[in-house]
């Protein structure tokens, strides 16, 4: 084992919870505003690993699959990806950034390229 993945496993949660890592494409069940009722939508996590071993919460941004043109979106192929996949092309909502617990994940879809967060991080902030 390698120091990074030495270091990442020292980080992770005890108590059961899944491992979320930063730069993972995770589905979550995001609810509705009247919170009645809830859909599943996939989201990039953007808090850093030692964040999200320690805190019940994670810092994402949604996914969509509506391409229009709209500002502060960028465009997420299978290329942008270090592993697993998405089922059609997507835009990632970086004026969306939100909190999210831990609990809402439902699963892991795939994983993010580091160069690709720069560029989410640059499209923010620009």
């Amino acid at each position: 084992m390698d120091e990074q993945e030495r270091r990442r496993v020292e980080q992770l949660p005890q108590d059961g919870r899944k491992v979320i890592l930063q730069r993972d494409i995770v589905l979550i069940t995001f609810p509705f505003s009247e919170l009645t009722s809830s859909n599943v939508r996939p989201a990039i996590v953007l808090s850093n690993d030692k964040y999200n071993g320690r805190s019940e919460d994670f810092v994402a941004v949604p996914l969509t699959s509506n391409l229009r043109l709209r500002d502060y979106a960028m465009l997420i192929t299978n290329n942008e990806l270090e592993s697993g996949g998405l089922i059609v092309d997507s835009k990632a909502k970086v004026d969306m950034v939100c909190s999210v617990s831990q609990r809402l994940v439902r699963t892991k879809i795939g994983r993010i390229r580091s160069e690709f967060t720069r560029k989410l991080c640059i499209c923010y902030v620009s």
